[in-house]
């Protein structure tokens, strides 16, 4: 995938137009939409449409988990194969300290500061935030979604 400019921590959150413009919007409208018309004029196919719209919202939003936990799984395993050729092994042997978050970020550290990085985060208790912030040479993930 072509990006026109380098990924960095300021510039990594992505958006998918089509869910996050269209798709989950026009559910949210159209939730609401039925809500209302179902207030403004009460009946039971009213409440029928509710329910319909409202479990439309639900598997949107569940269609979406679903994806981001599976590409977190696959990131989690990537990471303890790469921690596990790069870590030294006074830290090879800390790996399952690590939480998903921890390895999520650290997927964005070059090869090069990941043995430091990864002292910090389990000596020091750091947030992903605070992992993505002390990363030097960024690695770019250009598929996550």
């Amino acid at each position: 995938m072509s990006e026109t400019k380098p990924q960095t921590y300021a510039n990594h959150a992505r958006f998918d137009p089509w869910y996050h413009f269209f798709l989950a919007p026009i559910a949210l409208i159209i939730l609401i939409a039925s809500i209302v018309h179902l207030v403004r004029h009460p009946h039971p196919w009213g409440v029928l449409h509710v329910v319909l719209a409202f479990a439309l919202f639900i598997l949107l939003f569940k269609v979406r988990t679903y994806s981001l936990k599976v590409q977190d799984r696959v990131i989690r395993l990537e990471e303890r194969l790469r921690l596990a050729t790069l870590l030294p092994e006074p830290l090879h042997s800390r790996i399952g300290e690590l939480d998903v978050r921890h390895l999520i970020a650290l997927r964005f550290a070059s090869d090069a500061e990941i043995p430091a990085l990864v002292g910090r985060a389990l000596n020091e208790k750091l947030t992903e935030k605070q992992i993505k912030q002390a990363i030097q040479v960024w690695r770019p993930d250009y598929f996550r979604v």
